[in-house]
């Protein structure tokens, strides 16, 4: 199998924009939580086969769980971010949600995901605040750099 490239991971990612947020779906265009999307980008990449799929998750997902499946299922990585990389986020005490970093067309790095609260998936500047804390990075399988 040939590599996908971070690059190419992001371009992927973009064409998610949009799609209305969906708790558990993963089908472009109808909706996507930050796991489907994820999920979704990872499958038309062919870098996980197409009946992937994680276990049922509530709503506001464990962060234990999170975290093993997404030590499981991704290489773990350290700073610094760069487009492509996967990160999980807090959004309160715990580990529960997924983005994609990408390239800020202003500068610096973005996150692609599906946001609840905006109803959608949306690519926003990637800032540190504390009601977002970063927790882990990770490469999804079978991604090189570039």
């Amino acid at each position: 199998m040939t590599a996908v490239t971070r690059a190419a991971v992001v371009a992927q990612a973009r064409t998610w924009i949009d799609t209305p947020f969906h708790h558990q779906a993963s089908i472009k265009g109808v909706g996507a939580d930050c796991v489907g999307l994820l999920r979704g980008v990872a499958v038309e990449l062919s870098l996980v086969a197409a009946g992937f799929d994680v276990p049922s998750y509530p709503r506001v997902p464990d962060g234990r769980l999170l975290m093993s499946l997404a030590n499981l299922h991704m290489t773990p990585i350290d700073p610094p971010l760069l487009p492509g990389h996967v990160v999980v986020v807090t959004m309160g005490d715990h580990p529960q949600h997924l983005g994609i970093v990408g390239d800020y067309r202003h500068g610096g790095l973005s996150i692609i995901h599906a946001l609840m609260r905006a109803g959608r998936v949306v690519e926003t500047r990637l800032m540190y605040t504390p009601m977002m804390r970063f927790v882990a990075a990770f490469d999804l399988p079978g991604v090189a750099n570039g």
